[in-house]
C-alpha cells in the first residue's frame, strides 16, 4: 500500500480577478487551468474541451455551464462532466482559497 501524499497547491492570482459569471485561465505546473466563477462560487477545470482542445476560460459561462468557443461542447464547471451525455469529461483541480489569493492543485482531482 502506497502512502497518501497530500495535493500540491500554487498561488495563481487573487479572487479579485475573477469577477462573478466569469472564468481566468492559468498555467498551473503541467497543466492550463480555467477557474470559474459561479455565483461566488469557484471551479477549476482542465483548460482544454476533449473535443479538440478548444480554451474552456474563454467559452460563454451561463450559470454552472461552460460552453466551447470552438463547436459548442457544454461542461458542468462543478463536475466536469458533458451536458449531452457520459462520452466525454473534463478534469477537475482542487481550489483553495487564502485571503485574497487563489490556489490551484498542480494535478488532478482523482475523480475526474
Amino acid at each position: 500500500m502506497q502512502p497518501e501524499t497530500s495535493p500540491v497547491f500554487v498561488r495563481v492570482g487573487r479572487l479579485r480577478d475573477i469577477p462573478v459569471g466569469y472564468a481566468r485561465g492559468y498555467r498551473v505546473g503541467r497543466y492550463e487551468v480555467a477557474v470559474f466563477n459561479v455565483g461566488g462560487e469557484l471551479h477549476a477545470l482542465e483548460n482544454s474541451c476533449p473535443h479538440q482542445g478548444g480554451p474552456l476560460a474563454d467559452g460563454w459561462l451561463e450559470g454552472p455551464l461552460i460552453t466551447c468557443p470552438w463547436h459548442g461542447w457544454c461542461f458542468d464547471v462543478r463536475s466536469g462532466k458533458m451536458t449531452l451525455g457520459e462520452f466525454a469529461r473534463v478534469p477537475r483541480f482542487g481550489l483553495q482559497v487564502r485571503g485574497e489569493d487563489l490556489y490551484v492543485s498542480t494535478e488532478p482531482l482523482e475523480d475526474a
